[in-house]
């Protein structure tokens, strides 16, 4: 069965990534490069700031919780498995497309890319998808693109991608909630200290007079 799933893995690899040109080359390289998104991000927070303010600070934390969680997971989970990267399978390396040359680690299930784009997506959803016009299917693409990018470029199996996706779908959808709760108990901690402050004021004017 295993055998099975890994060879219909690898065929759809070998279609998927056979289908390049140079123009897709220099796309999906950068896509797949972290660094070009830093704007992106920047926006995001900016945003964030804007219209969560004080709270942005607990979205923001659980972001950087979320991804540190998400980027070790993967990576945990790829020296436990240890799945060679299809660009480091000796059986089909001669016939992968590689960029530039560059192949990335030993190991490759899961995607580590395909996991924190998918979590990051997923948990700004619930933040964004009313602020924002068509957050929810722009944010999915995003993710969606940058874990092709990883087929595209060699270094990932389907599977990888596919299993790196469910994983940050799942520790997005764990953080926003816990971030949801958060900010819940917080605005009701504030509304009774804000409710017992007005008894006591109260109490005081009642008793001056």
């Amino acid at each position: 069965m295993i055998a099975a799933l890994n060879n219909i893995d690898t065929q759809i690899f070998l279609y998927l990534n056979g289908l390049h040109n140079s123009v897709l080359d220099f796309i999906m390289y950068w896509v797949s490069n972290k660094a070009i998104w830093a704007p992106l991000y920047a926006f995001l927070v900016f945003f964030l700031i804007k219209k969560y303010k004080t709270n942005s600070l607990w979205i923001l934390l659980s972001v950087a919780l979320l991804i540190t969680a998400s980027d070790q997971i993967s990576v945990f989970i790829k020296n436990l498995v240890e799945r060679p990267r299809p660009c480091h399978n000796e059986q089909i390396a001669p016939m992968v497309h590689l960029v530039k040359n560059h192949c990335g680690g030993a190991f490759g299930f899961l995607s580590s890319h395909a996991s924190n784009s998918f979590a990051l997506a997923v948990f700004l959803i619930p933040f964004l998808k009313g602020k924002i016009r068509y957050f929810t299917p722009v944010a999915l693409s995003w993710a969606g693109i940058i874990s092709y990018s990883r087929v595209y470029l060699g270094v990932h199996y389907p599977g990888d991608i596919v299993a790196g996706a469910l994983l940050g779908t799942l520790l997005g959808v764990a953080f926003s909630l816990l971030c949801k709760i958060t900010l819940n108990k917080i605005a009701s901690h504030v509304i009774s200290k804000g409710r017992s402050e007005e008894r006591r004021v109260g109490k005081e004017c009642r008793s001056r007079w």
